[in-house]
């Protein structure tokens, strides 16, 4: 029977950074639980290049206990690796390599489980959910859940394995990305008092985005299980302007919204759309053609299961975990919640510390700590949970 570490060394072996596919890696696992007599079925991408798996062992026609992970991992380009991050490197106690800790290593520890389920007689099943393009917004597993939904296939629970270093967390915010297409006039700069600049149009809105975070920082909601304990706006990139002579007729701000679960991003959303309205108002007095337009690129909402469910006592038990916690990045999960009423925590090994960093690692201890959680998950299944 393969170990954690075993299949951990396979995975790491296959270079899933999102801009490429993931099938080579989703073949391997589906072979893996083919031949423990587990059956799979994948959803692909629009192009057939990726894919999102489901297996499913024990009995049919009951809501399975869901273990959600990624199999996409960042890119490595530009940093400073000391091994390569595509192989597997022990050094001591910790496995260096991308994906490791984010998350690579639940897989190994899901799939080593998988195998043991297999040879157990089940009364409550155990579900797995591997889905690609996690790493640039949630995308992959949108296709997957629609599917499920149709299947009527509703999980009991769900644990997703993002790194937590085996904490168990109930909540993360919610992202809005989002994009704001400034119109200004061209002119050359001689004349540029008579033109609008749409990079001064930009310069006004992250002026309310800024505005907008202070409010919220100063007087907003909060939550203090965060360590930013309120929504965030953000402005990320601003992109505009051809030559210095050149007045510009068009930028863009891409910025984003994390939101605590007291806030609803829509109306945020709203009184940035009032306040670039009044910009472009303004701005028209010169040229009817100024204006700005704003648009969501992606987004996903947060997750907010209270500490006194079922599914946060169960993993707290499975992990002889006294507290909970709330983690800073995005997961499924909140797709999950909001699409099935389904619980959901984030419980996973390694910490994110070390994820998207070069010589990312994690250490063997917290793959057992996982490898232990699950084993006794399987215990419960067999009990009928």
């Amino acid at each position: 029977m393969a170990n954690s570490i075993e299949i951990l060394e396979k995975l790491i072996a296959f270079p899933t950074v999102s801009r490429d596919s993931n099938l080579e890696l989703i073949e391997f696992v589906r072979a893996f639980l083919s031949a423990r007599g587990i059956a799979s079925w994948l959803v692909h991408n629009e192009t057939g290049t990726k894919a999102n798996l489901f297996a499913s062992i024990g009995p049919s026609g009951r809501s399975g206990i869901l273990l959600s992970g990624h199999t996409d991992v960042v890119p490595v380009d530009g940093q400073n690796w000391t091994t390569d991050p595509f192989s597997l490197a022990r050094v001591g106690d910790l496995l260096f390599g991308r994906g490791t800790a984010d998350m690579k290593g639940f897989i190994a520890c899901a799939l080593r489980a998988a195998g043991l389920a297999s040879r157990r007689r089940l009364k409550t099943p155990l579900w797995l959910s591997f889905s690609y393009d996690e790493e640039i917004g949630c995308i992959g597993v949108r296709r997957l859940i629609d599917i499920m939904f149709d299947k009527q296939l509703t999980p009991a629970c769900c644990i997703v394995g993002e790194p937590t270093s085996m904490e168990v967390a109930t909540g993360h915010k919610g992202k809005t990305a989002l994009r704001a297409e400034c119109f200004g006039q061209a002119a050359h700069t001689a004349f540029a008092p008579l033109a609008v600049n749409a990079l001064h149009l930009a310069c006004d809105f992250v002026g309310c985005l800024r505005q907008a975070q202070d409010e919220l920082a100063e007087g907003g909601s909060s939550d203090s299980d965060y360590t930013v304990p309120y929504t965030t706006i953000h402005a990320a990139r601003i992109t505009g302007g051809i030559a210095a002579n050149i007045v510009p007729d068009n930028c863009t701000v891409e910025f984003e919204i994390r939101n605590i679960g007291a806030d609803d991003p829509a109306k945020l959303l709203a009184n940035m759309d009032a306040c670039a309205n009044k910009i472009g108002e303004n701005a028209r007095k010169l040229t009817s053609e100024a204006r700005i337009e704003l648009s969501v690129a992606n987004s996903y909402p947060g997750l907010d299961t209270p500490v006194n469910s079922d599914v946060v006592k169960l993993v707290q038990a499975l992990t002889a975990g006294a507290g909970t916690v709330k983690v800073a990045f995005g997961t499924e999960g909140g797709l999950f919640a909001s699409r099935f009423s389904t619980p959901v925590v984030i419980c996973g090994p390694g910490s994110m510390d070390q994820g998207h960093k070069p010589n990312e690692f994690i250490s063997i201890q917290q793959l057992g700590r996982c490898d232990a959680m699950l084993d006794g998950l399987l215990d419960r299944l067999e009990l009928g949970i």
